[in-house]
């Protein structure tokens, strides 16, 4: 007898959510039983202690306890939001499927059912996300921007209680766990493109697992796969120079001569006041090329020097205060 696919998943309960739509998969599309395994990760340790995860050493904050108990064999696939993955591979290792992704787009739960364009000047919004800080500030709109922890109850439930305005959330999240009817607004990626690998999940098993690796392979969406991986590639070649918060979305879409590739990419300064925004095309077999080039243009544009520019224009704005 088979044994079951023991899935990796961490305890909140859009992981297991998500976890659980994956084992679902392994029991509908490969025939065999699953079961989930809850695993503890540094990130849930220092959100459940209050530590914030901005200044922390590992990007992949959720991802690396997953990982271990992967390599130890304690279970045989980890499911992750594709988002939290860092873009370099871990030995042993092995992103086997990226199944059909999520609506990608981020979402704003507001107070009396507002959108951001309704909230009053100086209303306090809510996100953990510097890419979400940076765009926010770019629409110009006034409002208080801060941080916020914690998992979406506690998130949308500050905006509640009035400590909060309204919250920024992704889409995908709140519609894998039932609450897509909180949302006031879905936001255009024209006024925040999305962090790389947003909506999209990713499975992973050991590299040297040939059989679950040649099964789960039957998961893979890919044209979603092509396009997390053009945004990956955004995302790992801008980060080798460049600091800024970073949102990227990839479709792949119909042309005249077959499919096509097409990436939007923005880098900005933390004040959102000076940004880096292209885009480009190419086959979805050359997912990573296209990537990887719109990248180092944003770079020879200028992304590169978003940090430093942001500091000039500080100094300048004191000098003229002071003067």
């Amino acid at each position: 007898m088979t044994e079951p696919v023991r899935i990796g998943t961490r305890r909140s309960l859009l992981a297991t959510t998500q976890a659980g739509h994956v084992a679902e998969m392994v029991r509908e599309r490969l025939g065999r039983e699953a079961v989930l395994v809850e695993v503890t990760t540094e990130g849930d340790l220092s959100q459940a202690s209050g530590v914030p995860l901005a200044g922390s050493s590992n990007t992949g904050v959720f991802v690396g306890a997953l990982r271990d108990a992967l390599l130890r064999g304690d279970v045989d696939v980890a499911v992750h939001s594709l988002k939290d993955l860092p873009t370099y591979p871990h030995e042993g290792v092995a992103l086997a499927a990226v199944p059909l992704r999520e609506d990608p787009r981020d979402v704003v739960v507001a107070r009396d059912g507002l959108t951001l364009g309704e909230l009053p000047v100086g209303s306090r919004v809510g996100t953990g996300s510097p890419r979400r800080v940076a765009q926010l500030h770019a629409l110009g709109l006034g409002l208080e921007i801060d941080g916020i922890r914690g998992n979406v109850d506690t998130r949308i439930g500050k905006v509640r209680s009035g400590e909060y305005d309204a919250v920024v959330l992704a889409r995908a999240g709140l519609a894998r766990i039932g609450r897509l009817d909180e949302a006031t607004e879905v936001l255009d990626p024209l006024q925040m493109l999305p962090a790389p690998g947003q909506g999209a999940l990713g499975i992973e098993c050991r590299a040297d697992d040939a059989d679950l690796l040649g099964q789960l392979a039957l998961l893979d969406d890919r044209p979603t796969h092509a396009a997390v991986a053009a945004e990956r590639a955004v995302l790992a070649t801008l980060e080798g120079g460049c600091s800024a918060p970073i949102g990227a979305l990839a479709e792949v879409v119909e042309g005249e001569d077959g499919d096509e590739i097409w990436v939007r990419a923005i880098a900005l300064s933390l004040d959102g006041g000076l940004s880096v925004r292209m885009s480009a095309s190419g086959g979805p077999n050359d997912a990573v090329g296209v990537g990887t080039r719109l990248a180092n243009e944003m770079l020879a544009d200028g992304a590169a020097r978003l940090a430093d520019r942001l500091e000039d224009r500080l100094e300048d704005t004191d000098k003229r205060q002071n003067a």
